[in-house]
């Protein structure tokens, strides 16, 4: 059954294994990327247009990316892209906004060097905190924020902790509830992830009232992972939930690792 239908936002897929076209996930099935940016079902809003992104991995050591603040379903440049892209790795999302504008700079993927990341949810009070939680952010990596979304915090956040990245979103998470803490914030922290360094992979769901957006994976083809928002089709056999506290975990030469995925409970700075 649907996990917590009214409490996601944003849609997203993850897909690594043996190359495809992005348009396999993106366009082409009947609960595609670009239906759900229309049509959600596990949504709080049935559609997700405030702009889009799709990052992948190709001949390069940095990912390509393709953002636009066009709702997907409208966009032709990006139907053209999924139709002729290929590849082993690639994240796509289609956003719906919690208040920041609906600008390129805000809009997922989030790239720094290989690392790439993406995220549904939203830190609750986060105009009353955005400042503190800006202040721990290095100045070279400040530098390079480029637009005003939590999301994109988040992932700068994770990178200064110079940590295997999934200690470091615990880290930060757990900064970010003590920060909530001092501010007297009772809004949750709502968080589903994913992150690639075009080798490791990862995606997290958590909250802190237990009723984090969506997200399930699928692994029925031994040479590729699917991790999705919602189902991409109405197969349900084909789809398994992750579960409320999980991590999903996945490396070249390693097989897919389901843990629980813990915040250390840091009430500091």
């Amino acid at each position: 059954s649907p996990i917590n239908r009214v409490h996601a936002m944003c849609r997203w897929l993850a897909y690594r294994g043996r190359p495809i076209f992005l348009g396999d996930l993106v366009t082409e099935p009947e609960h595609s990327l670009i239906e759900q940016s229309l049509h959600a079902r596990e949504a709080k809003t049935g559609t997700n247009g405030d702009g889009f992104g799709v990052g992948w991995y190709g001949e390069r050591s940095e990912p390509g990316l393709y953002r636009e603040i066009l709702p997907a379903w409208s966009d032709e440049n990006l139907r053209s892209l999924c139709r002729q892209i290929r590849s082993g790795q690639f994240f796509a999302h289609v956003r719906a906004s919690t208040g920041t504008a609906t600008s390129r700079a805000n809009c997922h993927p989030f790239v720094h060097g290989r690392t790439m990341f993406m995220h549904n949810g939203q830190i609750g009070g986060y105009g009353a905190i955005r400042r503190a939680l800006e202040a721990l952010v290095p100045d070279g990596l400040f530098a390079q924020r480029q637009g005003t979304t939590d999301s994109e915090l988040i992932f700068l956040l994770a990178l200064a902790e110079a940590a295997p990245f999934p200690v470091a979103l615990a880290r930060v998470l757990s900064r970010i509830e003590a920060a909530m803490d001092r501010a007297a914030i009772t809004e949750p922290l709502r968080f589903t992830a994913c992150w690639t360094d075009g080798d490791s992979f990862g995606a997290v769901r958590y909250a802190t009232d237990m009723k984090a957006p969506s997200l399930y994976y699928c692994d029925a083809d031994p040479q590729a992972l699917i991790v999705v928002s919602e189902p991409l089709d109405g197969r349900a056999e084909r789809w398994k939930a992750v579960q409320q506290g999980m991590m999903l975990t996945s490396a070249a030469a390693a097989p897919l690792n389901l843990s629980p995925f813990e915040v250390p409970m840091l009430r500091a700075a």
